[in-house]
């Protein structure tokens, strides 16, 4: 046990002679080592269904929506309960309080796609930062899991701000990539922005998520996810949609603001943490995982 807290030293001051760009190098390395092969999988998988949606869109405006209904009630079940329930009452709310539902169901469908295939990337900065996180927790290096935090919430970020860049100028575009729908192409356009910024906060919430989960702070992170969506999202985006009349740019926004809320929340419960208390809390598990094995052996030899 000495000589292993002996090595953990030891590999801590050689990191810290290291310069600051040879740092951010290696460090890059073991983040895209753990998120490439994730990223790879989910944005393929995941491309199926947007790749089913550019084919339907070319045919028309209801196959369009009838797709969109479908993949909401059936297909995205895999992504999780939360995000599907979410997603569904966004989806039927469209149908039911406009006059064409159709070509806003179609429109909202695009959006979403291309949002959440762009999260599929960020998802894979999740688990690096989770991984990142945990392992310089549990080998007692709380200066390494900050700089963890801060290569990982770098790297995401940048990627964040070119799609929002390419949503903002390519807004309209993106439609006629589903669709040849004027109407659907004019409602896209209009969610250019809530979208731009979508896609923004898809790169820094989830590696917010992986942090807190990498710090054995899950149970903290799943309510701070139900309050956000289910407390702040769905409320303000039906009151934007109904009452101010903002249709489906409404709904949107009110699930951005859901999105929004996690995230102000998740930064403040990590600028708040005390990462020299983690690595104890952290110590402290690996102690008992370790010690226990040897203690039962030998009260049964003992005996």
């Amino acid at each position: 046990m000495n000589e292993s807290v002996e090595q953990r030293l030891l590999r801590s001051e050689e990191q810290d002679s290291a310069n600051l760009t040879s740092r951010i190098w290696t460090e890059s390395k073991k983040i895209w080592r753990v998120a490439f092969p994730g990223m790879v999988a989910r944005v393929t998988s995941f491309g199926i269904i947007v790749v089913t949606q550019f084919f339907l869109g070319h045919i028309g405006e209801l196959q369009l929506a009838a797709y969109a209904i479908e993949q909401t009630f059936f297909v995205r079940f895999v992504m999780g309960i939360l995000l599907r329930t979410l997603v569904q009452f966004c989806s039927s709310t469209c149908g039911w309080i406009y006059e064409n539902a159709a070509v806003a169901i179609s429109a909202f469908s695009i959006c979403l796609n291309v949002s959440a295939w762009q999260l599929m990337i960020c998802l894979a900065f999740l688990a690096a930062a989770s991984v990142r996180v945990s392992n310089e927790l549990g080998r007692g290096d709380a200066k390494a899991a900050k700089f963890a935090i801060k290569v990982v919430l770098f790297t995401s970020i940048c990627i964040g701000v070119v799609f929002w860049i390419l949503a903002l100028i390519f807004g309209r575009e993106i439609s006629y990539i589903f669709t040849e729908s004027e109407e659907v192409a004019d409602t896209v356009s209009d969610l250019s922005v809530p979208l731009s910024f979508t896609l923004l906060f898809n790169s820094i919430q989830p590696v917010l998520s992986g942090i807190t989960v990498g710090s054995g702070q899950q149970s903290i992170v799943a309510y701070i996810n139900l309050g956000s969506y289910y407390g702040v999202g769905i409320p303000l985006g039906v009151v934007l949609g109904y009452v101010a009349h903002l249709q489906v740019k409404g709904l949107w926004i009110g699930m951005l603001c859901g999105v929004l809320t996690q995230t102000i929340i998740l930064s403040c419960l990590i600028w708040k943490t005390n990462w020299d208390e983690q690595v104890k809390k952290a110590s402290q598990r690996l102690n008992h995982l370790f010690l226990n094995p040897s203690k039962s052996e030998g009260s049964s030899s003992n005996s």
